[in-house]
């Protein structure tokens, strides 16, 4: 099964004001794996970010004014994200950007399945902060170099916290050679166990000795009319 993380960073937060995608993020899980197999551009949005986005994700004009625009990596991206399920925090936000940029180069709304981190934390932790900071020390991810935000390491940051959120399993081989724990070995962090499986071969039956069961017999006699004794 392939899901995709998903996240991007914008020049505002109002697609219908005119703001565009500057980021685009994605990791790729794959039977609830991380594959490595990652995609990643920064995009020129042709105008300024507003100084609340900016703060947040400090991407200048100047850092951008070389970089792609949409038009050119829509098929390389569309491509990429088939129509695997797509795990979006604030889903409605990221999507409605994806929306607007489709929309003004012709193409359609993204077919894929969404879940909504947010949603499921919402369920999961009602009446907590459902933030990605307050998910990674809630699930113990470590994200003490999140600075700032960006849309490759808040997917890389979600992606852990998603795969602890709905079954406790992080790179599992990988954490069971290693002993460690995500984000680190801290206190509180989420370790998850190994899984016990059946061991190969055939399984050895040990039988009662005859003194065994005269003694089990013996037993049973002084405790009397026990009714799984037959009558």
């Amino acid at each position: 099964m392939r899901e995709l993380v998903v996240d991007t960073e914008t020049t505002g937060i109002d697609p219908r004001q005119g703001h565009r995608i500057i980021e685009i993020g994605v990791v790729e899980i794959v039977d609830r794996r991380l594959t490595g197999n990652d995609f990643h551009v920064y995009l020129n949005p042709d105008r300024p970010s507003e100084p609340g986005a900016l703060a947040v994700h400090g991407l200048t004009e100047e850092f951008l004014q070389d970089k792609a625009r949409f038009p050119e990596i829509v098929a390389e991206l569309l491509a990429y994200l088939g129509e695997d399920t797509l795990i979006i925090h604030n889903a409605p936000f990221d999507l409605a950007f994806f929306q607007a940029e489709l929309e003004r180069v012709g193409r359609p709304p993204l077919p894929n399945p969404i879940i909504d981190t947010l949603l499921d934390a919402r369920k999961r932790h009602p009446g907590q902060k459902n933030d990605l900071d307050s998910l990674c020390r809630r699930y113990g991810v470590d994200n003490r170099h999140r600075t700032r935000h960006g849309a490759l390491l808040d997917c890389e940051l979600l992606a852990q916290v998603y795969l602890a959120m709905t079954g406790g399993q992080v790179e599992l081989e990988s954490l069971m050679e290693t002993g460690s724990s995500v984000g680190g070995d801290r206190e509180g962090s989420f370790v998850p166990q190994p899984i016990l499986r059946k061991a190969e071969g055939v399984l050895r039956v040990q039988l009662a000795r005859e003194e065994e069961l005269a003694e089990h017999q013996a037993y049973l006699q002084r405790m009397g009319n026990a009714l799984w004794q037959d009558s």
